[in-house]
């Protein structure tokens, strides 16, 4: 599978781009206007947890699997899509996926009650699930490697965006419109996407150049020797571990914040405000450093250096609200700040006629992973009897354990002096 390696592709929609720069930019902005949507629409759910136990009447196990409904729904779309996303032009498979999506969006919006909604989750993580991993795969297909941790940085700013904005406002819509109540932040999304299925189709180009490649064998066979192949299951196990290391605390980061440093639970929005707002203003930066320093170079200093604030966060003392945002602002901007090397790294590991399959694949890891983290971090953290968090500390020297395996295993993957 030797032919699977490193080849670093010349951009398939290079002469796709009329109007250069300014093109560029409306072409990423829609990506990450895609990508902000479906990320809010995730995101948004664990904020709004007390809302549904109350309304839905429902425990905090059923919470558990309505959230675990939209990851694993995710994660096996994902491997499903690898049977259909190279053999479609780009642009129109987007479009008619997120089209499904905003659907499903506005259907939890409309849903009657527990087992509707659990549906509805469901159908709006497997669409979600995919679109994430077509926007990073058409990322990878139309801009050059030397610029693409840039562009990677522009896109996953959307991130930060649904954090620092559409997390606080979906909850503000949810809280003050008391006939819609968690309904709300559903119907806000499906309108907002709207519109960015409309600057979509004005703005991303037709992106065919991975077809016409003959696929020799049958589907599954592919698909099988993309997964199995060295320099994929590396990539895999390495976006895994990067999984594990962020989604074992965050998680649990307000529950320990609130119940064993002592920081009163109004604080919990100021704390994801501040790190994303630093999330967003350095992930360009990050990307732009990724593609001067080099990929490995800089992703290997940030998964060191994220190691100190997940420290901190997994064995805070009762300390001031001050040093409690200065720590958690750290472990967002260089937790989060790690995707955005990896991505570029492991996006260039493949062909471009397989990218999407293998993309979608990554996406798939990503998501069961996330899954797998916060379910084994559950069982090890314990609720004393004095209502404190037990065992946090362990969490975090796992996650450490697995933060240090992806510095040692991205020198399997890439090579800095590979790019050029």
């Amino acid at each position: 599978m030797s032919h699977l390696q490193f080849h670093v592709k010349k951009p398939l929609i290079e002469h796709h781009m009329p109007g250069g720069k300014s093109k560029e930019r409306f072409f990423l902005f829609s990506l990450a206007g895609i990508q902000f949507t479906h990320i809010l629409d995730f995101m948004i759910m664990m904020p709004l947890g007390p809302d549904f136990i109350r309304e839905l009447n429902i425990n905090t196990h059923e919470f558990g699997l309505l959230l675990s409904s939209y990851t694993f729904a995710a994660a096996i779309a994902g491997v499903f899509a690898t049977y259909f996303v190279d053999r479609f032009e780009r642009r129109a498979l987007l479009l008619s996926l997120y089209v499904c999506f905003i659907i499903a969006t506005l259907v939890c919006g409309l849903a009657p009650d527990y087992h509707s909604l659990f549906i509805a989750r469901a159908f709006a993580g497997a669409f979600g699930g995919i679109l994430g991993s077509l926007v990073q795969t058409i990322i990878a297909d139309s801009i050059p490697f030397e610029r693409r941790g840039k562009a990677l940085g522009t896109v996953m700013s959307a991130f930060s965006v649904s954090t620092v904005a559409g997390v606080p406002l979906s909850l503000f819509l949810a809280n003050n419109i008391p006939s819609l109540g968690w309904r709300a932040p559903f119907i806000f999304i499906a309108l907002i996407s709207s519109l960015i299925l409309y600057l979509g189709y004005r703005n991303i180009p037709k992106i065919s150049g991975h077809l016409g490649h003959s696929h020799a064998g049958s589907r599954l066979s592919q698909i099988w020797n993309i997964f199995v192949a060295h320099q994929h299951l590396r990539a895999f196990i390495f976006m895994a571990l990067i999984m594990l290391t962020g989604f074992s605390v965050i998680p649990y980061i307000a529950l320990y914040l609130t119940s064993n440093v002592g920081i009163d639970n109004s604080y919990i929005s100021l704390i994801y405000l501040c790190g994303g707002i630093a999330t967003l203003m350095s992930s360009r930066l990050i990307g732009h450093m990724a593609d001067r320093y080099g990929k490995v170079k800089v992703f290997r200093v940030l998964a060191v250096i994220s190691l100190v604030p997940l420290l901190v966060t997994t064995n805070l003392m009762p300390v001031p609200l001050w040093v409690v945002l200065i720590n958690s602002t750290a472990f967002f901007v260089l937790v989060s700040g790690r995707m955005i090397p990896a991505m570029a790294i492991v996006s260039q590991v493949v062909e471009a006629k397989i990218r999407g399959t293998f993309m979608s694949l990554v996406g798939s890891v990503q998501m069961l992973a996330s899954g797998l983290a916060s379910v084994i971090a559950g069982v090890v953290v314990t609720i004393g009897s004095d209502g404190k968090m037990e065992h946090y500390n362990l969490v975090g020297y796992g996650a450490a354990l697995c933060g240090l395996l992806t510095f040692w295993l991205v020198g399997y993957i890439h090579t800095d002096k590979q790019a050029h």
